[in-house]
């Protein structure tokens, strides 16, 4: 009974496509338009993607699932989910690693997201127009070297953020989601079809698409795994927080294909984007961050209509960085509000001034701190690596042994079939991933990160 009177009074997403929106928009990041071209190109290339494609099927979808599974059961955050569904157990401390870890990771992820707001406005201004290679690189030593531009601008961006989900889930963030997917689709297309009419295209496409199985290493196929499950949102507590929010009548299972189809989907199209102008203009796209900010604007100013497809370029790195925040903020708000009895209002901005604070040093990192150095990492690298090799890996841990051998498979087994009304043929391979693949492939990515092997 008193479950059932909070999934009344919770908010939630009022549509299908608007849950599949906002998952999508959690999971589509700077990841898959920045990170993916860097790491397929040093995976080898289309062989890579192969792999990475087979390890989204394999685990990816069952890591998303087992998430929604855990906040659709629960319909609350991802620490009360813990709480409500094992009370008076330790299985909550994932929820705790899981919120600390996105509150990390939103600190250094908005600093980025500033950045990309920076470009867009010298996009906008034809500041690029003119520039030596040399000029532009050195326009991105300066922006991020900068006191106060970057802060500025990563306030900005929190600022948004902040805006959106304040409106609340149904009139904030899945309205927002299904105003900004679109729109990042349409600007992944506009680019992908003018990258295609570039001279030697179609190597790109080779390049992406071709699997040359003779360049398929095990480090290939860490980075594939890798991939695979840090695309996706997972152990950000967001995924659980967002399947808090699905009502009990949708499939969990499709809105789950979707996602994952959504930010597969996304990635190839930045490869299309990316690939065939890097080859047609014969520079290497293993440059990592430098590949949005300093090469790509070199691309722009050799190729006809640069200054429009510049800007589309930089409004879209900026969507995707929106959207991810989104769910970043909300698997906070949604954690005070839950336990606190906070408003949503104020537990945002509290949440967002918190973040603003802990993002000024991960911005000052490339400037005048860039000599702090703890384990000589600076602030920003330091904390993408605590939340990449630890915070992530521990809480999807926690969230599948939970799912897998302690929460039941009546449970899972009601939640994937909503109380027995859809048929799911799928429960025991479902199950089988959750208890054994899933567990053996997350320490595989940890004992890599950590450089044991590979």
């Amino acid at each position: 009974m008193k479950l059932e009177k909070r999934q009344n009074k919770r908010d939630g997403f009022s549509t299908k496509f608007g849950a599949i929106a906002a998952a999508a928009g959690s999971a589509i990041g700077l990841g898959n338009i920045w990170r993916f071209p860097y790491i397929a190109e040093k995976g080898g290339g289309g062989a890579f993607v192969l792999i990475y494609a087979c390890f989204i099927i394999l685990i990816g979808v069952s890591c998303l699932l087992l998430e929604f599974i855990i906040g659709r059961k629960s319909q609350r955050d991802v620490i009360g989910s813990f709480y409500e569904l094992a009370p008076r157990q330790p299985w909550f401390i994932g929820g705790w690693i899981a919120v600390i870890t996105v509150v990390l990771i939103f600190a250094f992820y908005s600093v980025v997201f500033g950045w990309a707001l920076d470009y867009l406005i010298k996009s906008v201004s034809n500041s690029f127009a003119g520039k030596s290679p040399v000029e532009i690189a050195d326009m991105f030593g300066t922006t991020t070297s900068d006191v106060f531009k970057p802060i500025i601008y990563t306030i900005i961006g929190i600022g948004l953020t902040t805006f959106v989900v304040v409106g609340g889930i149904k009139k904030g963030i899945e309205k927002g989601a299904k105003i900004l997917m679109p729109l990042l689709f349409l600007f992944l297309i506009i680019l992908a079809v003018r990258s295609l009419m570039l001279p030697n295209s179609s190597l790109g496409l080779a390049f992406l698409f071709y699997p040359d199985f003779s360049k398929v290493t095990s480090e290939t196929i860490l980075l594939a795994l890798g991939q695979a499950f840090f695309t996706l949102s997972l152990g950000s507590g967001a995924m659980i927080t967002y399947g808090s929010y699905i009502r009990k009548k949708e499939t969990l299972a499709s809105i789950v294909i979707y996602t994952c189809i959504l930010s597969f989907s996304v990635s190839i199209l930045a490869g299309i984007v990316i690939f065939p102008a890097v080859f047609s203009f014969g520079i290497a796209p293993s440059q990592g961050p430098r590949l949005a900010f300093i090469t790509l604007p070199n691309i722009f100013q050799q190729m006809f209509g640069g200054y429009i497809f510049s800007v589309v370029f930089f409004l879209l790195i900026a969507v995707a960085a929106l959207t991810s925040t989104l769910s970043m903020l909300e698997v906070v708000v949604a954690a005070l509000t839950g336990r606190k009895g906070t408003s949503r209002m104020k537990a945002a901005i509290w949440v967002s001034i918190a973040i603003v604070f802990l993002s000024v040093p991960c911005s000052l990192s490339y400037g005048i701190m860039s000599d702090f150095k703890i384990f000589g990492l600076n602030t920003f690298d330091l904390l993408d690596y605590i939340t990449a090799n630890f915070g992530l890996t521990i809480s999807s841990m926690i969230f599948a042994v939970f799912v897998g051998w302690f929460m039941g498979s009546d449970n899972v087994k009601d939640e994937l079939s909503n109380s027995g009304l859809l048929s799911v043929k799928y429960f025991s391979v479902f199950m089988f991933v959750v208890k054994f693949v899933v567990p053996v492939g997350i320490i595989i990515v940890f004992l890599n990160s950590m450089g044991f092997i590979g």
